[in-house]
């Protein structure tokens, strides 16, 4: 038995997780299954700790988890090959975060407007032509300026 192997209190308790949250993404094969103590106990390496740091990370970055799996098992099995990483996902998730950032301007300048307007009831407000609220635009292509609601 390994010295340094630690439990999974203590792993999950160093990386900020709790024990479900271990088990769940050992489950999921984000965490290697760890070895066994004589009575059954789960000991984990440090790494598991590092790894689910990365985890936690990737997430709060925006990954989901499918796709920490991807990148967890792409760093796996690189061995020399070019395999698509970290830099081509983190691109390709940066136009992702870019095209949410433009939609919610596009979702915040609809409020500001509805806002500016005074509009308070949506059903009268849905019902006017100058209605700044998006939905009126799929009714109708013509919208009119100036105060309405």
């Amino acid at each position: 038995m390994n010295s340094n192997a630690l439990r999974s209190g203590q792993v999950a308790n160093a990386a900020g997780v709790n024990i479900q949250t271990l088990r769940y993404y050992e489950r999921r094969g984000l965490l290697a299954e760890p070895d066994r103590s004589p009575g059954g106990h789960r000991l984990y390496g440090e790494d598991a700790v590092t790894v689910l740091r990365v985890i936690k990370a990737a997430q709060r970055l925006g990954f989901t988890l499918d796709e920490v799996a991807e990148l967890l098992e792409a760093g796996r099995h690189r061995h020399g090959r070019s395999v698509p990483g970290l830099q081509d996902r983190a691109a390709a998730k940066l136009a992702e975060v870019d095209a949410k950032i433009a939609d919610l301007n596009t979702i915040r300048a609809a409020l500001v407007t509805a806002v500016d307007a005074g509009c308070d009831d949506l059903t009268e407000c849905a019902a006017s032509p100058c209605c700044p609220l998006p939905f009126t635009d799929l009714a109708e292509e013509n919208r009119h300026a100036g105060p309405c609601c």
